[in-house]
């Protein structure tokens, strides 16, 4: 991956913003959420549009393409090429004006969905196209790709709720598209252009375009046919191939009323697709799609089980998700009720059998709705988690036909993958007649992607042959531009290379995408090219559930398809740096991408190199991808393997072995508590060991207590529970694991502080695994095992305190010792709240102050903060108060780290800070990692405590 100084030279003297040309940052940009790679030129991270017109003016001197890019989520290969990547995210990301009245906004082309509609909401507003990747996907790349969403049966799609566009041309004249006449001038005379291609062109138009609401693929130069002709509307679905977006104006709605969801339940496939030509009549607002494929995956993704369990009976081959939003409770109920009578005369009760077997179950709740809601957006990714070589593959994937062809269609479909030795799987909206498919092939196989080309060629047969769209969502890319002329015949194809010509006669505009594109199946641009290989290496640790070289550590790599739900900026944990940096390399995909390149030897120095420490600086390992990716990426997990095939090259470096190696010297150390806490004290000292240790002379470290925990404190007979004291509660705070045991003991329980007989506390090796000494950490697991073997075999639970030690047990050292031992520890451990919530009530008395709660990412990763909040609302007379937040930005070394520290701070400020200074004054502030304990005492002046301390209080009264 060479890189060209040249043009990254000129790039750099040219623009404000930043310019990024090694290879790292060039992988990141390489692909998007489709099986397509190629390697950008250069990547830039532009600040204006004056930035953007000096990289148009370089791109021409230059003769090297541009490529405008937002979220990078496009299913087709929109946003690959070699060419200069321009990010629009980071810095073109501003509304610029909401007009109430007008129901308008205006706004850059950087701008994520999810943010608009959050500045939308206190004004009773909404922009109402609605894709599954609003957390995300921007508004540029939405009118670049012609986005809809499940409730275009009612709003449309984005082409219908554009009405201009500012953009710049690729000569770098700048213009506003609308339906205005514009002036004398070069945009005059491109529209004169274009409206007479129209007009020459109308009676083909009508004849070849298809007749359904779902149709996006070709330049839209239907709309250039009347007399209303609005130019914005034909720069949408130009995916870039036409101008750069600078600003668009779109059309706003007001929010939906109440909302209610009938799940329509089928005994087939078939029957499913049927009944949406009929369900569509009761009026929804929108009709999704879901398989028996996605009902199982979703079942194995932490974060959906419960959700699925909630609302799908018996075992369904399909759902339909019919909602409505009629404004009131009462016209809702009755829309229900309209539709469980049709569901009836349709044939379906569940009280039948076979093909009678089906019904609705009503969903008023409305956080269920809301659950169920994420769970369908998550829909295609949730397809992606399968862990097997092959996965679902996108390119027939939203193809739309009419409501009464539906049914055959999809069964003739569903023939074509038979025929091929594969299946299909099934999501969307069926609303519209449009439905997400994948075969499920492997890309690494010649023989799959003939399979594919195949498929392919068949299934956009069939489409024609029912009058359908063979793109009803996702645009052309490279994946079906060169399908054009199969649908539309050469003399569209000629015009919509006329249109390309005339406004991008050099071919500056991401070329190759809708007309003179790549065949579909050329492997040059393959994500997965024929040349691709992983050889194999040794792992420190197992990744034997994935397919792959390195003992599956490949397929786990592999498991990212870009889907970007890393880049959200609201909700959930992941990707807490990200939301801090705006950069591509501190999300999950980037941090994915950068291994892949490095584990196939197309990043030099592979895991070892400096880019892929860089890569791994900002993650601050706190597992919400574990739970919230789709795909299942673990890069808490991945991290570990950096560090430790670093280790092995490196060594550990003074900082690294103080943190490490914790839980070896500690005991020693809180022999002179005095001395170790006299750092804390003296600003000469914390200044003058800041290089040596590695710790901030800005920050204070956890003082060391004079009166340390003891294994002797807990040792009851035949105990219910053994306490694993960490060596962050045993040696800083072990108030909180003497409060924990009078907690325990107080519920009736026996406990017994585990130990294994040698004088040496147990450790649970995160300390270690924080360094990349994964045998070190694997010695000192295995030791946890034996010690507590025979009481975990008698029924007896291991207890912690501390989230990021005690959930190492049912996480890393499955994968440090897998075997039935680890298995059935794992099974046996709980944290604190997990234990007690499952026990008789606690004799606990009020407290005159609200509680607010702020959950520890790895409790969160593993759904332990609803038992947390579940027992502290037994304590009578309080409210207690989740406060909604991502990472709080400590994370162990992290936050004590001079070169993250003000990342730390950052992070810490986005969600958690605001929220602690705008809670009460008497509340108390819950929080049971040590870690983000420090982080709330040094930004606020709030001092937090551990669940055992509230509860060892409310016992007292």
């Amino acid at each position: 991956m060479r890189e060209n100084t040249r043009l990254s030279g000129k790039l750099t003297g040219a623009v404000e913003g930043e310019v990024m040309s090694d290879a790292a940052s060039r992988a990141r940009y390489a692909t998007d959420a489709s099986i397509y790679q190629m390697i950008p030129e250069a990547v830039v991270v532009p600040r204006s549009k004056d930035d953007i017109q000096a990289v148009m003016g370089v791109a021409r001197d230059e003769g090297v393409p541009i490529l405008p890019r937002g979220g990078g989520t496009s299913q087709c290969g929109q946003t690959v090429n070699n060419a200069i990547v321009l990010d629009n995210t980071r810095h073109l990301n501003r509304i610029l004006d909401i007009d109430t009245e007008a129901l308008t906004a205006r706004v850059e082309p950087g701008l994520v969905l999810d943010e608009l509609n959050r500045a939308l909401k206190p004004h009773g507003l909404w922009f109402p196209v609605d894709p599954s990747t609003a957390s995300r996907c921007t508004l540029g790349g939405m009118a670049a790709n012609n986005s809809s969403g499940g409730k275009s049966l009612r709003y449309g799609i984005m082409r219908d709720n554009v009405r201009a566009i500012s953009a710049i041309l690729a000569d770098g004249t700048e213009a506003r598209f609308n339906g205005a006449v514009p002036p004398p001038g070069p945009y005059a005379d491109l529209v004169a252009d274009m409206r007479a291609l129209g007009q020459r062109e109308a009676g083909e138009i009508e004849a070849r375009f298809p007749k359904v609401q779902r149709r996006v693929g070709g330049y839209n130069i239907d709309a250039l046919t009347g007399n209303d002709v609005n130019m914005a509307h034909l720069l949408v679905g130009s995916e870039g191939t036409l101008a750069y977006f600078t600003e668009l104006e779109l059309s706003l709605a007001h929010l939906p009323g109440e909302k209610v969801t009938g799940v329509c339940h089928f005994p087939t496939f078939y029957a499913a697709m049927d009944a949406a030509q009929h369900l569509v009549k009761l009026d929804p607002q929108a009709v999704e799609l879901i398989d028996n494929t996605m009902i199982a995956l979703g079942r194995e993704i932490p974060l959906f089980r419960k959700t699925i369990d909630a609302f799908v009976e018996g075992d369904p081959a399909a759902l339909l998700l019919v909602e409505f939003a009629d404004g009131s409770a009462a016209r809702n109920a009755a829309k229900l009720a309209e539709l469980a009578e049709m569901m009836g005369d349709l044939g379906y009760d569940f009280a039948a059998k076979d093909d009678g077997w089906g019904g609705v179950v009503p969903v008023t709740d409305n956080g269920l709705q809301s659950a169920i809601a994420e769970y369908r957006k998550a829909g295609l990714n949730v397809m992606m988690s399968m862990k097997e070589a092959g996965k679902p593959i996108s390119f027939v994937e939203d193809c739309a036909v009419a409501l009464p062809d539906l049914a055959e269609y999809t069964a003739g479909l569903s023939d074509i993958f038979a025929r091929h030795g594969t299946k299909g799987t099934w999501y969307a909206h069926a609303s519209v007649g449009c439905l997400h498919v994948r075969p499920v092939l492997n890309m690494r196989q010649d023989k799959d992607v003939r399979t594919m080309r195949a498929i392919a060629e068949e299934a956009f047969d069939l489409v024609k042959r029912y009058k359908g769209s063979h793109s009803g969502e996702h645009g052309d890319g490279i994946v079906r531009s060169e399908f054009h002329e199969t649908m539309f015949g050469s003399r569209i194809v000629t015009a919509l290379e006329q249109v390309k010509a005339r406004f991008d006669p050099g071919a500056l505009m991401n070329p190759g995408k809708i007309v003179h594109a790549p065949a579909m199946d050329d492997r040059r641009v393959f994500r997965y090219g024929a040349d691709y290989a992983v050889p194999e290496f040794d792992t420190a640790l197992d990744w034997s559930a994935w397919p792959g070289s390195a003992g599956g550590f490949q397929g786990a790599v592999e498991m990212c398809n870009n889907n970007g739900a890393c880049r959200k900026l609201k909700g959930g944990v992941m990707c807490p740096s990200f939301r801090a940096t705006r950069n591509e390399r501190d999300t999950t995909r980037g941090r994915a991408n950068t291994l892949r390149f490095a584990i196939s030897g197309q990043m030099p120095g592979g895991l070892t190199s400096d880019a892929m420490a860089d890569t791994m600086k900002y993650c601050v390992s706190c597992k919400g991808c574990r739970r919230e990716c789709p795909t299942g990426v673990d890069m808490a997990r991945m991290k570990i393997e950096v560090l430790a095939a670093r280790r092995k090259t490196n060594g550990l470096s003074i900082a690294e072995r103080l943190i490490g190696y914790l839980p070896r010297y500690a005991p020693y150390a809180a022999k002179v508590p005095f001395l170790m806490n006299l750092r804390n004290k003296t600003g000469a000292i914390r200044k003058l060991t800041e290089g040596l240790t590695g710790v901030s002379h800005r920050r204070d470290l956890p003082a060391w207590s004079r009166h340390p925990f003891a294994d002797a404190e807990a040792q009851d007979a035949d105990p219910h529970v053994l306490l694993f004291a960490d060596v962050f509660n045993r040696y800083f705070e072990p108030e909180n694991l003497r409060s924990a045991i009078r907690v325990l003991r107080s519920s009736g329980k026996r406990v017994a502080v585990a130990r294994d007989g040698t004088g040496r506390a147990l450790d649970c090796g995160r300390t270690l695994l924080a360094v990349g000494c994964v045998d070190e950490a694997r010695a000192e697991a295995r030791r946890v095992i034996a010690a507590t073997r025979e009481a975990v075999a008698h029924g007896v639970k291991l207890v912690g305190l501390e989230p990021s030690s005690i959930l190492t047990f049912r996480d890393e050292c499955l994968a440090l010792c897998p075997g039935p031992d680890a298995e059935a520890l794992a099974a046996a451990t709980f944290t604190f709240e997990e234990y007690l919530v499952q026990q008789a009530d606690l004799p606990l008395k009020p407290l005159d102050r609200p509680i607010y709660v702020h959950g520890h990412c790895h409790q969160k990763a593993h759904d332990a903060v609803t038992p947390m909040l579940d027992l502290l609302r037994r304590i009578p007379d309080t409210e207690v108060h989740l406060i909604e937040t991502s990472c709080c930005g400590m994370a162990g070394a992290f936050g004590y780290a001079p070169d993250t520290i003000d990342l730390s701070l950052k992070m810490a400020g986005l969600d958690l800070l605001p929220a602690l200074h705008a809670a009460p004054e008497d509340a108390q502030i819950i929080a049971d990692g040590i870690s983000c304990r420090h982080q709330i005492a040094d930004g606020t002046d709030r001092r937090a405590q551990h669940v055992a301390r509230l509860l060892d209080q409310a016992l007292a009264g």
